[in-house]
């Protein structure tokens, strides 16, 4: 497995992703342009690699010295259970040393305590015109 930090995605590869794992479901992955988008104002992408095959990736905001906030950690369903969501986040933490927020999708709640993640207290969240 070949990680990296510095290898961008192409739309097309991030949704193909997606739709490999678990995430897809809960992404734009019919909008090419939002996921485009997605990836374009991400400022720390972190991915695994078999060759020219995207594995996983941890798509990643950060302030590089407070807040790392891991907007999508996703990894082929294939590939799941093998530490590379786990590596994955060790590089978002090497490039970016300071604390990692997520908000975890509903079938991986159970796998971040098991990593070492605690869980927040409160977490809000509010869509587009929604704001009172």
């Amino acid at each position: 497995m070949d990680y990296r930090i510095d290898r961008p995605l192409t739309p097309e590869q991030y949704i193909e992703l997606l739709n490999a794992s678990t995430l897809g479901e809960r992404r734009p992955v019919d909008r090419p342009d939002a996921i485009r988008a997605m990836l374009a104002h991400a400022n720390l992408l972190a991915t695994a690699w078999e060759g020219d095959t995207v594995i996983g990736a941890a798509r990643c905001l950060t302030d590089y010295a407070y807040v790392t906030y891991c907007s999508d950690l996703c990894v082929r369903e294939s590939h799941q259970r093998q530490g590379i969501g786990r590596r994955l986040l060790e590089l978002v933490q090497q490039a970016a040393p300071c604390r990692i927020v997520l908000l975890a999708a509903p079938k991986a709640v159970d796998y971040y305590p098991n990593i070492g993640f605690t869980q927040h207290p409160s977490a809000w969240t509010i869509l587009p015109g929604e704001l009172r």
